[in-house]
């Protein structure tokens, strides 16, 4: 048997990623599937592919390779008898980032998605075991495999813009450094494209110059082709677990659910990397994970997600609203669910724009984390969201500087994370201390020009990266004079917008039709539980508003 010919080692289990299924499991997805024989080297899902089946390895060997086909093909996974195939991707809709093919002749079980989700609903273990697995190789994906290739520069704000966008997404990609990657110059050779003409995008055999982000989301497939003028019972536009909690009420309760969101899925939350203090989730959950469990979630109900897609204007139409999208298009609805949040503010100093997207970050997840490592780095706010930043960075940086405009962190900052932040050995924090200049040139930051509050006295720290965690401004510019706003530009709701009806409803606007949920209503209680408890209890309300046009079921959908 020469080399090529000997059988290949099947992939380990990882962190619960490759679990065998049992006798009785196998069963029950084979009461909604079919078996079928596979010959060696068939390909039973292809790079690319949207559409396909749950797919379980009855007998022989299946092999999961990046870049089938090509010179530059790549074994990344070997399954093998009572293993499932493919990875999140599969439940919420996006195409395979890999092939996956028969290593020598065998059987499969294929169970059509609707089956199987009809299964996890009854079999709700069978269900958590998926997903779970579904989660963690999503993650190993994203550091095993090239997947979407983005060639710029780090001091490229279209760089910074392509790679947030795959990041804050969970996509699989590969960042490749003008200024630091040796083969990057020879990659472009070979596309013949000038590194002014930067950033590409490459994926199989598109290469797209400096896309946009719904041209990006498009060729990842986080989104679909638009639909004007689609009939909706609500349109939830947001998906931070507010909007993501109102998607899972609303689709579960039969209404035609399409949530929106400008950037992706989970909000500001999903930009955590750990949340220790959600109700039901002791050992805590990071927010991304959080949010693709509930997209997954909701999903399964019949929602339909478009991101990234932006809402430009609300209008309306005789009793309808109609959601004025980027590119021109329009969704009609019946209701409509404000739950775009609030993003942090920007700092009032000197050069600030010259340094965001290369030195200056409002989130702090892995791809700001690749930035930080052995440097010293600042964090400006004394909230719980500042203080979760600073402990993930602590993995990563030689130096963490906490700086606070006050000198209690007990003010603003959950005991749990203070606690943490106290027995770091590798963080600082600076009390009654104010940032007043970024010092640096080209776009690196170098050191930053602070004062003391109380004596006034100045001072230059060295910070080759800062984070800005310093409160919110609501994300309600889209509205204009849609709904009422109150001095901050938060969305009024209740008594509050209709005085000339005060027993509207703590979450309706000042239209019919409208409600606001999460961090964008006024006087909200900024709390992921809250958020999500709002989202739930807008759904209600919005039964309420449809009664006086015949149930849902009843009115003619267009469908999603």
């Amino acid at each position: 048997m020469n080399r090529d010919e000997q059988p290949l080692a099947e992939t380990q289990d990882v962190a619960g990623a490759y679990p065998r299924l049992s006798d009785e499991q196998i069963d029950l997805l084979s009461r909604r599937g079919e078996k079928r024989p596979v010959g060696r080297g068939e390909v039973l899902v292809a790079e690319g592919q949207r559409d396909r089946d749950f797919l379980v390895v009855l007998s022989g060997t299946v092999t999961v390779i990046e870049g089938y086909g090509t010179p530059k093909a790549r074994t990344v996974r070997v399954h093998g008898p009572r293993r499932f195939l493919d990875e999140l991707g599969l439940l919420t809709g996006q195409p395979s980032f890999v092939s996956m093919t028969a290593a020598e002749p065998g059987e499969v079980l294929a169970v059509p998605l609707p089956g199987l989700h009809e299964l996890v609903r009854e079999k709700p273990d069978l269900g958590n075991l998926i997903l779970r697995s579904f989660l963690a190789r999503r993650e190993l994906l994203i550091g095993d495999i090239t997947g979407i290739k983005i060639v710029g520069s780090r001091y490229s704000p279209d760089t910074r813009r392509l790679r947030e966008l795959a990041a804050r997404n969970r996509l699989p990609h590969t960042w490749i450094d003008l200024e630091e990657d040796p083969g990057a110059e020879e990659l472009l050779r070979r596309l013949s494209i000038r590194a002014k003409d930067t950033p590409v995008v490459i994926w199989r055999d598109k290469v797209l110059r400096n896309p946009s982000n719904g041209e990006l989301a498009r060729i990842a497939g986080l989104r679909r082709s638009g639909q004007d003028e689609v009939m909706c019972d609500v349109v939830v536009v947001g998906a931070g677990p507010a909007g993501l909690a109102a998607a899972v009420y609303g689709a579960s309760e039969g209404l035609v659910t399409v949530v929106l969101d400008a950037v992706s899925t989970g909000g500001q939350a999903g930009t955590s990397s750990r949340i220790e203090n959600y109700l039901g989730f002791p050992a805590g959950i990071s927010g991304a994970e959080l949010a693709d469990r509930a997209v997954v979630q909701a999903k399964k109900f019949g929602a339909d997600f478009n991101v990234p897609i932006e809402a430009v204007r609300l209008g309306w139409h005789d009793s309808d609203q109609v959601v004025h999208l980027d590119g021109g298009a329009q969704l009609r609805t019946r209701t409509v669910v404000i739950a775009t949040g609030a993003r942090y503010r920007k700092l009032d100093v000197p050069r600030l724009a010259e340094f965001e997207g290369t030195s200056v970050y409002y989130a702090a997840t892995f791809m700001e984390a690749v930035f930080c490592e052995r440097q010293s780095v600042s964090v400006v706010g004394g909230g719980n969201s500042a203080g979760q930043a600073t402990i993930f960075l602590a993995r990563h940086a030689a130096q963490v500087r906490l700086i606070i405009r006050h000198d209690d962190l007990n003010r603003d900052m959950s005991r749990y994370l203070i606690d943490q932040i106290e027995r770091l050995p590798n963080v600082e924090v600076l009390r009654n201390t104010q940032v007043t200049d970024l010092i640096g040139a080209d776009g690196r930051l170098e050191a930053l020009g602070v004062r003391d509050t109380r004596t006034g006295v100045r001072q230059e720290i060295r910070s080759a990266v800062l984070f800005a965690f310093i409160g919110a401004r609501p994300c309600t510019g889209w509205l204009a004079s849609s709904v009422a706003l109150d001095e901050r530009g938060y969305v009024l709701t209740g008594p509050q917008a209709r005085a000339d009806a005060p027993s509207t409803g703590m979450l309706e606007t000042s239209r019919p039709g409208v409600l606001a949920v999460g961090d964008v209503r006024s006087g909200s209680i900024k709390r992921v539980a809250s958020a999500v408890g709002e989202g739930s209890m807008a759904v209600r309300l919005i039964h309420d508003h449809l009664a006086g046009f015949g149930s849902a079921a009843e009115r003619p959908r267009s469908g999603t």
